[in-house]
């Protein structure tokens, strides 16, 4: 889109403008059984070189496909505490130590329009 202003700035200012204004990039993609769902969240942690660095945070890990055809996979942190947790704090939001920790696993269940605590109660 910068390209497309006419501006003429060097590849290099540009991916470090897109760098300094990100923090975070969630990625959703279509699955195997054609739901969408979201399979990774990574923290934008500066340049090096002319190179973007990130960090995955969490990511699905998938484990197979149910009898019905349905993706199972799990939804697990990494294990690395993001940077951008300080500017959430300074927001006055505050995430739990152990949100990060590699034991915080969800499962991924088929989208049935109920709470994953809906399901538990009926089951």
């Amino acid at each position: 889109m910068i390209l497309m202003a006419g501006t003429n700035l060097p590849d290099r200012a540009m991916r470090e403008q897109i760098a300094s204004a990100l923090d975070v990039v969630i990625q959703v993609s279509r699955l195997s059984d054609g739901s969408r769902r979201l399979v990774s969240i990574s923290e934008i942690v500066g340049m090096e070189e002319d190179i973007v660095t990130m960090q995955e945070i969490f990511k699905v890990e998938r484990l197979g496909i149910s009898p019905e055809g349905n993706v199972i996979g799990r939804f697990q942190a990494t294990g690395v505490r993001p940077v951008f947790a300080r500017k959430l704090q300074v927001s006055g939001i505050e995430l739990e130590p152990d949100l990060f920790s590699q034991s915080n696993v969800e499962i991924l269940r088929p989208a049935t329009g109920t709470t994953a605590e809906e399901e538990e109660e009926t089951a």
